[in-house]
């Protein structure tokens, strides 16, 4: 059926193992090669879980400064908020979205960010309380992980003072 391939693996010369001489450096050739071997996908597999962890708190910080800069800016453009070109500079929970959507951070995780500014209280008087809240999906990209994205919120409420 088969070829009995014993004849090629018999006039293959073996070579013997060299023995060690008094020197325990002959005895070690190459093992630095293999600890090499082993050490440094570890190494890189730890770094770049780092790197992925540090643009999370970047990206979780980023979302929590854009959530505070939006409520600083609906609190100070109330419904009695002055201006000398039109009569009202009242902003919207539309122009407070604009506003933080725009406000150029950079993206450096690469999720989307979602805002929705409330006004709880009902209307954009002063003493209405403003809410801010983001929602950011960031996308994680590290082989062996199972989940795809984690999703982070801020939130950030104010009163209204002009």
């Amino acid at each position: 059926m088969g070829r009995d391939n014993t004849f090629l693996l018999n006039k293959i010369p073996l070579r013997e193992p060299e023995a060690c001489s008094g020197d325990l450096a002959d005895c070690e050739r190459g093992s630095t090669l293999i600890e090499m071997a082993v050490a440094l996908p570890l190494l890189f597999t730890l770094l770049f879980c780092f790197m992925a962890m540090c643009l999370a708190f970047y990206s979780r910080d980023m979302i929590s400064e854009a959530a505070r800069e939006g409520t600083r800016y609906a609190m100070l453009h109330g419904a009695s908020c002055p201006n000398s070109t039109t009569p009202t500079c009242e902003a919207t929970a539309t122009q407070v979205n604009s506003y933080v959507t725009g406000l150029g951070w950079p993206n450096l995780g690469g999720g989307t960010m979602t805002v929705a500014t409330t006004y709880p209280s009902g209307n954009e008087a002063v003493g209405s309380l403003v809410q801010v809240k983001i929602t950011y999906v960031f996308a994680i990209k590290i082989a062996f992980v199972p989940a795809n994205s984690l999703t982070m919120t801020s939130t950030s409420e104010a009163y209204i003072v002009q």
